[in-house]
């Protein structure tokens, strides 16, 4: 039995069949948009429309053995991961808008073939690394508590917004001139200054069994993580993909944040939590750590969302 506070999305598919029925399967779709796709991504892909994405993200699977509820990953040798990599960003670069961005997460050791391969096709501008504050200890390696984030354009027009991504932090050496205080606000939860985003973010909470976005999901994305995304790199009303959509996180923040999406994803289980958190987001557009237009530091926000 589950505490009474755990809030993690565990259901089967006999308690999830009302949101599976929501999705719509590969052979039924037809550029449709705000919906979660149950299918094959290569096949999927083929029915977008070119030149329609405005924002690409994309999470797909790390060169690691992996079980995702019954849908295995086999670790693969460079060559074919590199060969894998090369065929989805083939079947995906033509359904991007020339304005597009594209964010691709990975580890350390998938990024030094991923990052190779977009910089191929795409105009790379950075690599993002975000603090993963979960996860086994090792015996004899560094514990791995670190994952990285690729940002690409397909051209030099692209949306960066970055008053909407600045970071609200404190304050800890307040300078003052002519006796007002420079740069930083001071408020009755403390003194605080808003940040330009830096490729290093060290601000990402993991979901966690008490946090409403949790999910049984192996390798889940923030909300947070995915609302600085999208937020910096999108405008309302954009359309946001996400081939590999897991346990849904993208489409989630996208209609949270009034973005259009389209969530492909092979596994039916992961589809109907999803869809859960989909239904459970007409109601609640809370993101953890972000509020009032700002994102605050891990454990930070006086409003604790």
């Amino acid at each position: 039995m589950k505490s009474t506070r755990n809030k993690t999305i565990d259901f089967d598919l006999n308690e999830g069949k009302v949101y599976l029925d929501n999705c719509i399967k590969e052979q039924d779709y037809c550029e449709h948009i705000n919906c979660t796709v149950l299918g094959d991504s290569f096949s999927v892909l083929k029915k977008i429309k070119d030149k329609s994405i405005d924002l690409l993200v994309v999470d797909p699977p790390y060169n690691l053995d992996k079980n995702f509820h019954g849908s295995n990953f086999k670790k693969l040798g460079l060559k074919e991961y590199a060969d894998y990599t090369e065929k989805w960003i083939t079947a995906i670069k033509d359904k991007l808008k020339d304005t597009a961005s594209l964010y691709v997460c990975c580890d350390w050791k998938s990024a030094l073939v991923i990052g190779e391969i977009i910089d191929k096709h795409f105009v790379l501008r950075n690599r993002i690394t975000w603090q993963r504050e979960k996860g086994r200890g090792a015996k004899a390696n560094w514990k791995n508590c670190m994952e990285d984030i690729f940002f690409a354009t397909v051209s030099d027009d692209y949306t960066f917004n970055l008053d909407a991504v600045k970071q609200k932090r404190k304050v800890l050496a307040p300078y003052k001139k002519d006796g007002e205080p420079k740069d930083w606000q001071e408020t009755k939860d403390g003194k605080f200054r808003l940040t330009c985003p830096s490729n290093f973010w060290d601000d990402i909470a993991i979901p966690y069994w008490s946090m409403a976005e949790n999910t049984a999901h192996p390798t889940q994305k923030p909300e947070k993580l995915i609302a600085k995304l999208i937020l910096a790199s999108s405008n309302q009303g954009d359309l946001v993909l996400d081939p590999f959509a897991g346990s849904g996180t993208t489409g989630v923040v996208a209609k949270k944040l009034s973005r259009n999406y389209i969530n492909i994803e092979q596994n039916p289980l992961y589809c109907a939590w999803g869809e859960k958190r989909l239904k459970d987001a007409e109601s609640d557009k809370s993101i953890q750590g972000y509020s009032d237009g700002v994102f605050w530091e891990r454990n930070s926000n006086p409003n604790k969302n």
